[in-house]
């Protein structure tokens, strides 16, 4: 059985292809079209999964899309009915949009199979379903408690259930306004950041601040009952209006009560960092006040977490070390993206009733280039390189010298966060190294923090982390008498969003890290995603040529090759490079 999985409704368009139950090739469209975040149908993430896993077109035998557009429709009338300054928008994107991204794909579908009666049957699987429930389907828990967490689905924002095998009870359900995701929204926005794209800064800003501040204040705006359900003081906002502009999340009080919004690439004042410090600390309390209600309802000793909110490192690590829940499992693609794989498998294990046999814990699905295929891209763009049979040996030679390096190498991983295929990496007991990368490789905010690798072996020496956290999920303490070592991944209160990495799941990345720890004693090195601020990781061997050459990097391994600029100085290597002749 060949199901296909599609996200391309609301962002972060996505394809999957699952094979009689197991998960064989993942791919965002954004990694494709070098759109960021893009919300085009995912055509050429489809041709090119249907490609990884050796198939074509007549082969699929279901399409499983991670929405249904009819569902809530009537609660979505009586809103605009009941809010007539939204009411324009809400019919314009909850119903023209929603026409023209069905016809948009009904008009892929058909150009493909001509009519439903002679290609896959297609499922149009509840968004929040795609989340959760989607999600524990290929968790390592046969038994589980299920939290969704986003901006909103059809109209949903939040989602409170249990997973027992195949079954799913859904027993709690937040719908729009009253969003925790539209709240975080609202706080990016107030530090002149993007919404429903920029979360990721606030949550680095916040740590910055003093979050008693506003502490009180924040706190009050959001009811958590006891049903698990939320409900939001709506007299802050103006997100529920649905009106687009600079401050389209701001209403005057939220203004008036904590200062005027920073505009993008103004300084930070302190306000706004505390703020910002205030929100995020509200938003892990009313969480983890939600998942003592879901430990009391499930009395689970598991707890799966998705949506766009569940990318919230920090709060994570915070579920993780103070929750009931023993772990937590969160995607590698935990938003919009994962909702792909989500509709399959719940359409797969809860729809069809096949039994579950997949658990998704080897994020490196996506595409993979051969030496021989990278070495012809090389040539053809005539550039100078050298060709090593112990690459990881040379990468851990230029990263105890300090430089940075371009880092590509197999199956690219699937979601946000680079994994170690397609990274930038640097040596983290370097004290400069995190300004040097904010201002000369990534060309962002110095704030900014970088997550650590870490071999799984070492992780208790170097980090507070008592689970594994393979997907650099889940934000812990660095230990204290660790922080001098490693400062560069060190963030200002002294956390990390470590990824814990073993040899079995990625071995050459596992390598390059034992090797630089054997030289220095430090098996950490500083990962962070092989791209400049504003554009996708890089997904070929073009993209990360063309991204070496537009920042500071000192050098790139592709594959078996290196690629050095000339500012680099290597006698240590080039001595190796010229033994590795002489021998050959």
């Amino acid at each position: 059985m060949v199901i296909l999985g599609l996200n391309y409704y609301f962002h972060d368009s996505t394809a999957c292809i699952v094979v009689d139950g197991k998960l064989v090739a993942a791919i965002e469209e954004e990694r494709l079209n070098r759109d960021k975040h893009t919300k085009l149908f995912p055509q050429l993430a489809i041709e090119r999964c249907l490609k990884m896993a050796n198939l074509n077109f007549k082969d699929i035998d279901h399409i499983a899309v991670s929405i249904k557009p009819d569902l809530y429709i009537g609660k979505k009338i009586r809103y605009g009915l009941s809010n007539p300054t939204s009411l324009r928008y809400l019919v314009s994107h909850e119903f023209v949009h929603a026409y023209r991204r069905q016809k948009q794909f009904w008009r892929w579908y058909k150009g493909i199979y001509e009519s439903e009666n002679i290609g896959p049957k297609v499922h149009f699987i509840p968004h929040h379903f795609s989340h959760a429930p989607g999600s524990f389907m290929v968790s390592p828990y046969k038994k589980a408690a299920l939290l969704g967490l986003d901006g909103s689905g059809e109209w949903g924002c939040t989602f409170l259930g249990y997973g027992d095998g195949n079954r799913i009870e859904q027993f709690g359900e937040t719908f729009f306004p009253h969003s925790l995701g539209s709240f975080y929204e609202a706080v990016t926005q107030f530090c002149g950041f993007r919404t429903n794209y920029d979360e990721g800064k606030t949550m680095g800003l916040a740590p910055m601040g003093d979050p008693k501040v506003f502490y009180d204040i924040v706190e009050k705006i959001v009811h958590v009952n006891a049903k698990g359900e939320v409900t939001l003081d709506l007299s802050y906002f103006n997100f529920q209006k649905m009106q687009s502009g600079a401050d389209s999340h701001l209403s005057p009080k939220f203004i008036q009560t904590f200062g005027r919004p920073r505009k993008h690439g103004e300084e930070f004042e302190k306000y706004h960092m505390d703020v910002a410090a205030a929100f995020q600390k509200v938003l892990e309390d009313k969480v983890l006040q939600i998942c003592e209600i879901l430990h009391e309802k499930t009395n689970a000793d598991y707890l799966v977490i998705s949506g766009g909110v569940s990318l919230n490192s920090v709060m994570n690590g915070r579920i993780v070390r103070e929750s009931k829940f023993k772990d937590v499992y969160v995607m590698p693609a935990a938003g919009d993206n994962g909702t792909a794989i989500g509709a399959a498998f719940y359409l797969y294990n809860g729809i069809l009733r096949q039994p579950r046999k997949f658990v998704h814990l080897n994020p490196y699905i996506g595409t993979e280039y051969s030496n021989a295929e990278i070495e012809k891209v090389l040539k053809s763009c005539k550039l100078t390189y050298t060709e090593h049979d112990d690459i990881c040996e040379v990468a851990a030679t230029l990263l105890e010298q300090g430089k940075i390096i371009g880092w590509f190498q197999g199956p690219m991983e699937i979601g946000p966060r680079a994994l170690g295929s397609r990274s930038i990496l640097a040596n983290p007991a370097f004290p400069d190294m995190k300004a040097k990368i904010n201002s000369e490789i990534k060309f962002r905010e110095a704030y900014r923090p970088f997550a650590p690798s870490v071999i799984v072996e070492a992780k208790n020496e170097f980090f507070d982390l008592e689970v594994e956290a393979p997907f650099m999920l889940k934000v812990c303490n660095v230990l204290p008498e660790q922080q001098s070592v490693i400062p560069a991944i060190t963030h200002v209160d002294g956390s990390a969003r470590v990824q814990t990495v073993r040899k079995e799941m990625h071995p050459r990345y596992y390598e390059v890290i034992e090797k630089l720890g054997k030289k220095t004693g430090v098996p950490v090195v500083l990962n962070t995603s092989f791209n400049i601020q504003g554009e996708p990781v890089v997904e070929s061997p073009k993209d990360a040529i063309r991204c070496f050459y537009s920042n500071g990097l000192d050098a790139l391994v592709l594959g078996n090759f290196l690629l050095v600029k000339k500012t680099v100085s290597l006698t240590e290597l080039e001595e190796k490079m010229m033994m590795e002749i002489v021998e050959k």
